[in-house]
């Protein structure tokens, strides 16, 4: 088991990664939570790490603090979520608020998040309640350090709703989120960080 990975920042783009770790490139899916703290590129940065094992593929999950990797885990037990759904859950709501909504059972806030019905938002509470990790630990282990170029930047748009896709949302839900956004000069991030905080509120 891969624990954690400290290494340069090479490329980003959401929700994956490439970490240039002693010359060995790592390519990591991490959670909007953690994508929104990564330092610039050609920057050092060190991830919380998850290998989940297939038979038709071995994929890292990052996290920037052991928190949220521990919520990961707890929430890929659950029976009918999978790893790109505990991703999207993180990506639309923290730790600290999915605590909240298990113990003040608030399914409909839950409902929101991409690809939660009502049945998944109620199995998510009851099977919750028992294994939510103590603490949000939202420190950042980030250390300055230089190297890697950065690659050329492409349209945020486009970049925003492949992630929301990838997220969990539909293409025609997600390709709305974002088209109704004014995208001067905003980064993907920003788009997607903006189109989240859209769903997290109707």
């Amino acid at each position: 088991m891969i624990g954690f990975l400290r290494g340069v920042l090479v490329a980003k783009k959401a929700p994956s990664l490439l970490l240039d770790v002693r010359g060995v490139g790592y390519e990591i899916d991490a959670p909007m939570s953690t994508f929104f703290k990564l330092p610039s590129l050609g920057e050092e940065v060190m991830l919380h790490t998850h290998l989940a094992v297939r038979e038709d593929a071995h994929t890292l999950y990052g996290f920037m603090t052991e928190s949220e990797r521990a919520l990961f885990r707890s929430l890929i037990k659950v029976s009918g979520v999978g790893a790109k759904l505990a991703l999207g859950i993180l990506s639309g709501i923290s730790a600290e608020e999915f605590h909240r909504c298990v113990q003040m059972n608030d399914a409909a806030m839950l409902v929101r998040l991409p690809g939660i019905g009502k049945k998944t938002a109620e199995r998510l509470i009851i099977e919750m309640r028992d294994r939510l990790p103590g603490g949000d630990d939202l420190a950042v282990s980030v250390v300055a350090s230089g190297g890697a170029s950065a690659p050329a930047p492409s349209s945020p748009v486009p970049d925003a709703v492949s992630a929301l896709v990838a997220l969990g949302f539909r293409p025609q839900d997600a390709n709305a989120m974002v088209r109704t956004l004014p995208a001067e000069g905003k980064t993907s991030e920003d788009l997607i960080r903006l189109a989240l905080q859209g769903a997290g509120k109707k």
